[in-house]
Parts: structure tokens; C-alpha cells; sequence
């Protein structure tokens, strides 16, 4: 089922989407990788705070190529999410409310967005070229020397994803091959 939210997303469109659905969200999500993961697990271990606001935003796990000319921002592909696996359930539990990327997610992450009435959502692997056409807006606003894994704010029309794990843990990877799983 097609569906439509705006970002920052809330608790109540969270809660509403499950899994296999097709989303498209307008509105500011922020952009955030590896090593700004990292960053941000090291700022919350020392007290300090974060360069984002966690509640009710969502994370692409998204590096950039760079722009081309008269485009805001280049290729943006989402990345293997499991990297970011070690840090996504403190950001979950200080209210981050969505992850886009691709790929399986641990069990703690899994329970992390149960507990906290989060989604993650899938992008299309190998589509980065397509999906840059759906940001309007790339801004650095944290980390600027890591380069293309500094935090951004990005503005995104009807930016497509997938539910793949729901609020309610429903996982599209385990129901899908369950459905279609031929004998």
C-alpha cells in the first residue's frame, strides 16, 4: 500500500505503517554514516550533545558523491545498515523515529524500534543516482571534516522507501521469503 508521511515523522504515522509498505516522505530527514555514528555514540558516552535532535526525525545511512553542477547534492545510495547496528538503539531510545538504508538489522535493533514505536525503512540498493532526484535541499550542518559522511540536513520530496521492520516488529525480510518460498 502506497502511503505518504512528512519528516520529522510522528509517533502516530509510525505507528500507522507496517511492513511492505511503500512510503514516500517529503520533509527533513538527516543524512549520517558510519563514522558520524561513531561520533555520536562517542558525544552520548562523554555527556555531550548531539549535533542532531533525535525525536521524531529520521536518519538516511546515506554518503553522497559529490554534486554535479546545478544538482544539490550527488549520487545517494543508502549503505548496509548493520553498521550502524551498535549505535542505532541509543539513538532510537532518545526518540529517533526512523532509519533508511538497506539490509538485515540486528535483534537489538529490532527490539529498540519495537520499544520505541520506530521504523526502518529500505531504499533501493544500486538506485542512488534516482534517489538524488528526490532531495531538493543538501546541507552539512555537523562533522564537516569527515566529508562525505558529515551529518547533513536534507530536504526530500516524495522520497520512495520500504517498510521493512514495523513499529510492531513485523520484518519484510523474514515474511517475504516465508510468502514466496517455493518448496
Amino acid at each position: 500500500m502506497d502511503k505518504y508521511v512528512k519528516a520529522p515523522i510522528s509517533n502516530e504515522d509510525a505507528k500507522a505503517l507496517r511492513a511492505g509498505d511503500y512510503v514516500y516522505i517529503s520533509g527533513i530527514i538527516y543524512s549520517a554514516r558510519d563514522a558520524a555514528h561513531k561520533r555520536m555514540y562517542e558525544a552520548l558516552q562523554n555527556s555531550e550533545n548531539l549535533p542532531i535532535e533525535m525525536k521524531n526525525n529520521i536518519i538516511y545511512y546515506m554518503g553522497p558523491s559529490p554534486a554535479r553542477e546545478g544538482r544539490p547534492i550527488g549520487s545517494a545510495g543508502p549503505t548496509t545498515s548493520s553498521r550502524m547496528d551498535k549505535y542505532a538503539p541509543s539513538l532510537l531510545d532518545l526518540g529517533l523515529k526512523g532509519m533508511i538504508g538497506k539490509g538485515k538489522r540486528s535483534e537489538a535493533v529490532k527490539e529498540a524500534i519495537i520499544r520505541n514505536g520506530a521504523v526502518y525503512f529500505a531504499a533501493v540498493g544500486g538506485a542512488g543516482a534516482l534517489l538524488s532526484q528526490r532531495i531538493t535541499k543538501s546541507t552539512v550542518i555537523a562533522y564537516d571534516d569527515l566529508g562525505t559522511e558529515a551529518i547533513r540536513e536534507l530536504e526530500v520530496e516524495n522520497f520512495p522507501v520500504i517498510v521493512v521492520i514495523d513499529s510492531e516488529g513485523n520484518n519484510l525480510y523474514e515474511t517475504a521469503i516465508k510468502e514466496y518460498f517455493i518448496e
